[in-house]
């Protein structure tokens, strides 16, 4: 007589079936998270700069504040203007007093802040928590070093007015922040240029897409809630 086979339960069929469907939900959410949170990069640099009125903006100035940093200079004439373009959207668009921007120029023998002011009034710049800041050169160069954005060496007159067209986003409590890209990697910064194209791929200073400054403005939004 052979033995009867034993028969699987019903329920220890579903067990494992919910575990793997649970396991999905998990990673679904997680990867939802990545991609609806903002990533803490690191703390701000310390910095204490002259603006276009004459007085000291710190880092622990901006303290309750979500502000924009950005390095530019005056009489930049390829991205400065497209990047200050892009700011003065942003600005007219948050409008609101707990948000702020510091674009720190690397050319301070020039742009002093009456040169400053003047700029910011052609730009349209017209927030007082809008801040054009200048200082001693070295001082900046090394600044730039610690937010790890471009900067050409002073030394080197080619390079000397080179710098980067990205952004740094921080919050009301002094941290560098960015999103996840979609392979849910740090973007750590923000592009302040124009596209030809609206995946960001091909920058052009007449380009009419700018997708960076929409991410912006949704991540600033956020740090503001």
């Amino acid at each position: 007589m052979k033995p009867k086979k034993k028969s699987i339960s019903k329920s220890k069929l579903i067990a494992p079936i919910i575990v793997v469907a649970v396991l999905f939900l998990v990673i679904g959410i997680g990867t939802s998270y990545f991609r609806k949170s903002l990533y803490t990069v690191m703390k701000v640099p310390n910095f204490q700069l002259t603006d276009q009125n004459g007085q000291k903006i710190s880092n622990k100035d901006m303290l309750g504040k979500v502000y924009l940093v950005e390095f530019f200079y005056s009489r930049c004439p390829t991205i400065c203007p497209v990047m200050n373009s892009n700011m003065t959207y942003i600005m007219t668009e948050i409008n609101r007093p707990d948000f702020g921007i510091v674009s720190i120029s690397i050319d301070p023998t020039h742009d002093t802040p009456e040169v400053l002011k003047n700029h910011a009034r052609m730009i349209g710049a017209t927030s007082q928590n809008w801040h054009f800041v200048s200082g001693d050169r070295d001082y900046i160069g090394n600044l730039a070093d610690q937010f790890d954005i471009y900067v050409g060496d002073k030394e080197d007159q080619s390079e000397s007015l080179n710098h980067s067209g990205m952004i740094a986003l921080v919050d009301k409590d002094g941290n560098l922040r960015c999103r996840f890209d979609e392979n849910n990697m740090p973007v750590l910064y923000y592009s302040g240029l124009n596209y030809d194209d609206p995946e960001g791929t091909k920058t052009s200073l007449r380009g009419k897409y700018h997708p960076d400054r929409e991410k912006l403005i949704e991540d600033i939004k956020k740090l503001l809630q």
